[in-house]
């Protein structure tokens, strides 16, 4: 392996279908995924952050702010493809996929997956995961969940648990799906020209293509998940949130000099 050099990419675009726009949402007057790249590049492990979009909205506004833009086509169906072809004629080791409507990132998990990645800099790709909360949550179909190895490797992944065991027992083994994954440049154009494979489209989780044609993903484990935002109804959950959190209050000043108890 060549000479580590790890970028971070937030793929976005406006048709989002259960909240059009989102990504563009204003929390205290920042758009979301401004948020979402100010807080990547507290990332000193990182040796750069784009937004890689189709839309020129979105694109103005980053450039605006003085962020560096990818224009790509507008046929993706998710951003790993849009990432894909973003990062084509970038010269860098790995790329690390961001979430730009998760405004809560915090920066130590994006420096916790460069870590796993310099360990491991041959390995396929890494995915944040964080515990379950509840026993309820192994049913829950509306986020991905995964079993994990001793070798720390995600040997599965789901969308209701298919364990038989108590709470207990699975929650060693069983963790959440998180929105924030890294690729291997090179194993990432390979990827996406892979076929799609039976469970990943029966079941709507990209990450089985990964794991279905053989390559590794290793678990990440972070602390919790935090609220992103999928449907306007979500914005307030972000928004108390922040206010509550004391580490949330002080990023929102690092990045946007907003003192969220004020607002």
């Amino acid at each position: 392996m060549k000479s580590l050099k790890i970028i971070a990419v937030i793929p976005a675009h406006m048709a989002s279908v259960r909240f059009p726009g989102k990504i563009l949402f204003p929390f205290f007057d920042i758009p979301m995924i401004e948020h979402v790249r100010r807080r990547a590049l507290l990332v000193d492990k990182i040796d750069d952050v784009f937004v890689a979009t189709c839309d020129q909205q979105i694109a103005e506004v980053v450039t605006g702010y003085g962020g560096k833009v990818i224009m790509t086509g507008n046929h993706h169906k998710n951003g790993t493809t849009r990432v894909a072809e973003a990062v084509a004629d970038i010269d860098c080791s790995h790329v690390i996929l961001l979430q730009g409507d998760e405004p809560l990132l915090l920066p130590r998990y994006v420096s916790s997956l460069v870590e796993a990645i310099k360990k491991d800099p041959d390995g396929d790709s890494w995915n944040g995961t964080a515990p379950l909360s509840e026993a309820r949550e192994c049913e829950r179909h509306s986020f991905v969940k995964c079993a994990i190895g001793t070798n720390q490797q995600i040997m599965c992944c789901f969308r209701r648990s298919p364990a038989f065991c108590d709470f207990e027992s699975q929650s060693t083994f069983i963790q959440k799906i998180l929105g924030i994954i890294a690729y291997r440049k090179d194993f990432l154009a390979q990827l996406v020209k892979l076929e799609a494979t039976p469970f990943e489209t029966s079941e709507f989780i990209e990450q089985m293509r990964i794991i279905e044609h053989g390559f590794s993903l290793a678990a990440v484990s972070f602390d919790c998940a935090l609220p992103s935002v999928n449907e306007r109804s979500e914005v307030e959950e972000v928004v108390n949130f922040l206010k509550s959190d004391e580490k949330q209050q002080e990023i929102l000043f690092k990045t946007c000099g907003v003192h969220a108890s004020d607002v």
